[in-house]
């Protein structure tokens, strides 16, 4: 354990921080341990993997990360407590963000010492003595990450600076922005890379790897954001007839903590309850202030967002709780409900929860899979799944959604809701602008659709890094 922590701690360097050290190889912490000696064996490089891995509980974090303000940015969510709130939050939610804005600013970084670990890793397989085949399947799950942090950055900050190898902090400062096509190149060759070196779902060893149904639903999701239906279709239905995922049959089996890394799960975030373990801070930081968590009240549900369910839709009980009582009164609070874990362990004030986090699952392919083809087929498995009318059907509310492309943004709503999935539909389907002025109340501009670059780093690099248009 020691040595998987100074080792995580050296990869762990902040790519844009002044105070890092240029000289990499020079560092050694006590145990003597760098890279020269540490880089070489498959035990070394399943320490340094799995230190990757663990880079995605800050970049999924509840209540920091860039993707939890998405749900307040597009229309599901809202904050409450301004005692509970800083101004920079309701900056993103107002959409005035500033460009000192502290979570922009945060995440950003956070995203840049994610990839330098994984670019790290990349770099030294080539020279190590771990067996081919391992090589490329390490390769491949580092690729995965990769790719879908900078997808993630490009649909957050547009045009971004794209690391492929690790960099000194020197060398980062002439670094530009790169044009969001070419990202997305290097996105799709790492996902078909990925895809070809890693195992199915069935053949895996690590719970939680990425797997090539992964690989194949992310490329669905990268194609069909860069308006490629064609492939975007073929990577979908890979997955739908590769045989090895499928709905689960009840909508509650998906938050009840039992059947976690399911059939319906392609790619999940693990978190373990416990002292000293990774646990999942996903209930506390949605549930509401008072005796019931002590929570962090962070994305409040807005009534559009329960009305958007149907009347008999089991969904809308298992995603939203209307309120708590706290002191024998009932106090109406919408907050969101999938991740609640009551037994979480209880560590001061704070509780880790055994809940993970699904960042792609299945209904999410089918949703897609029917938006991209017209085919209401794949619609109406997961609304048979809730228990709610087809579409085609008598009982279809279809004066409400009077085409199939809304019946979809309807059913990724209620059937996505709460997992930061919609506002990335929203810009997806040109819909954003319409959608998010109408909730808010005010226009909306196409440039804020786009988070503005942290101007801490434009400081370092003022003749590389440009500012993006409006801010």
């Amino acid at each position: 354990m020691k040595k998987s922590k100074y080792i995580i701690a050296i990869l762990g360097l902040l790519l844009f921080s002044s105070s890092c050290s240029d000289k990499f190889l020079a560092l050694a912490p006590i145990s003597n341990m760098n890279e020269d000696n540490f880089f070489n064996t498959e035990a070394d490089f399943r320490t340094a993997v799995d230190g990757a891995y663990k880079t995605l509980y800050d970049i999924y974090s509840p209540d920091g990360g860039v993707l939890s303000h998405t749900e307040q940015m597009a229309d599901n969510c809202t904050l409450y407590h301004v005692a509970n709130n800083s101004e920079e939050q309701f900056q993103l939610l107002n959409y005035t963000t500033l460009t000192n804005n502290g979570f922009v600013s945060s995440n950003w970084n956070t995203y840049y010492n994610s990839l330098f670990i994984i670019n790290k890793i990349i770099d030294k397989l080539p020279g190590s003595s771990v067996s081919d085949n391992l090589k490329k399947q390490y390769e491949a799950e580092m690729r995965f990450l990769r790719a879908t942090y900078y997808f993630n950055m490009v649909r957050l900050w547009g045009d971004v600076p794209l690391l492929i190898k690790p960099v000194t902090v020197a060398e980062s400062y002439s670094i530009a922005r790169t044009p969001v096509a070419e990202v997305y190149t290097q996105i799709v060759s790492d996902l078909v890379f990925a895809e070809a070196n890693l195992p199915i779902l069935s053949k895996i060893v690590r719970v939680g790897q990425a797997t090539k149904g992964a690989a194949q639903g992310m490329l669905g999701k990268v194609y069909a954001t860069t308006g490629d239906a064609a492939n975007a279709k073929i990577y979908l239905k890979k997955v739908i007839d590769a045989g090895e995922y499928s709905l689960l049959p009840s909508y509650s089996q998906l938050w009840d903590l039992k059947h976690e890394n399911s059939v319906e799960a392609l790619f999940e975030i693990q978190f373990i309850r416990g002292v000293g373990k990774p646990g999942s801070r996903y209930w506390q930081a949605y549930c509401p202030d008072g005796k019931i968590c002590y929570g962090g009240g962070q994305n409040p549900v807005i009534p559009s967002l329960w009305n958007e369910f149907e009347t008999n839709d089991v969904r809308r009980d298992l995603s939203i709780n209307q309120g708590y009582t706290d002191g024998g009164v009932y106090i109406t609070y919408a907050y969101p409900k999938k991740w609640t874990d009551v037994d979480a362990v209880v560590v001061g004030s704070t509780r880790y929860g055994e809940n993970n986090f699904i960042v792609l699952r299945y209904a999410d392919v089918l949703l897609l899979y029917a938006e991209l083809t017209q085919d209401a087929t794949y619609l109406n498995q997961v609304r048979r799944r809730a228990g709610v009318p087809e579409w085609g059907t008598a009982g279809y509310p279809t004066a409400k959604y009077p085409t199939l492309d809304l019946a979809i943004e309807h059913e990724r709503r209620v059937e996505l809701s709460l997992e930061f999935q919609r506002w990335f539909d929203l810009k997806r389907t040109n819909r954003a602008l319409t959608v998010i002025s109408a909730i808010k109340g005010k226009t909306i501009a196409s440039w804020q659709l786009l988070l503005p670059i942290p101007q801490t780093v434009i400081d370092q690099n003022p003749n590389v890094i440009k500012q993006n248009p409006g801010y």
